[in-house]
């Protein structure tokens, strides 16, 4: 297995390549490779290992008995997936793991983590920083409430589009979405929110093209400011 490097993996941490390459025997780490759309996990599925994707991104897709599907999240390079069934093996999960385009995942014994973390100092800040990976994704999902609690489709667009610009520190900035994907993430119909992504081009909000966005006009008379000192 190549050199993980842990500046670039918050799972690994404060720890440098060579610590890392000793403690994934003890994770009993294997590494495997996905092509573009392939289940990587089943709702339905029992989570033995949890994922950390090293190349390549994830979607976690929910897809309900009348075949509605709703994106929850994109995870790119360093992120992880399924950590919490990992430590709770009996566990169904209740989404889907899609590879969004072609991808390697280290899969990771999360049961080894919590055996040895007492008696191996490395293993101990794996488990320190997989708190830290926990708790940011609980503020990922209160963003997402943030963005779909607005009744309208502008009201939601208007929300996340100002946080991907306060998170990029531009008015200019690519989201990890493409228009099906935003539309499952806020929730809304694709046709509806391509409409209305349309009429905000024309009322001089702003200007997109596939992922990439510019906006334009201040938001305050939309009910949503971006800060003055985003250009």
């Amino acid at each position: 297995m190549e050199p993980i490097l842990g500046e670039q993996i918050p799972l690994f941490h404060g720890l440098d390549a060579g610590q890392i390459q000793a403690i994934l025997p003890a994770l009993n780490a294997r590494t495997r490779t996905y092509e573009k759309h392939a289940a990587i996990l089943h709702a339905g599925d029992t989570a033995p290992a949890m994922g950390l994707v090293l190349s390549g991104g994830v979607r976690i897709e929910h897809n309900d008995a009348w075949g509605g599907t709703s994106l929850f999240s994109h995870i790119g390079p360093g992120g992880m997936f399924a950590e919490t069934y990992a430590f709770f093996p009996q566990e169904p999960l209740l989404v889907s793991v899609i590879a969004a385009e072609p991808s390697r995942i280290l899969f990771l014994d999360a049961g080894q983590l919590m055996s040895g973390a007492a008696l191996d100092p490395r293993l101990s800040q794996v488990r320190s920083n997989l708190l830290r990976v926990s708790l940011r994704k609980n503020l990922e999902l209160s963003r997402r409430m943030l963005h779909t609690s607005p009744k309208t489709i502008r009201g939601r667009l208007l929300s996340y589009l100002s946080g991907q610009a306060i998170q990029a520190g531009s008015r200019q900035f690519t989201i990890p979405f493409n228009r099906q994907q935003l539309a499952d993430y806020l929730e809304v119909d694709r046709s509806a929110l391509s409409n209305e992504l349309s009429k905000m081009q024309r009322d001089g909000l702003l200007r997109t093209q596939r992922s990439s966005f510019v906006l334009l006009a201040p938001l305050e008379d939309e009910g949503l400011a971006i800060p003055r000192d985003i250009p």
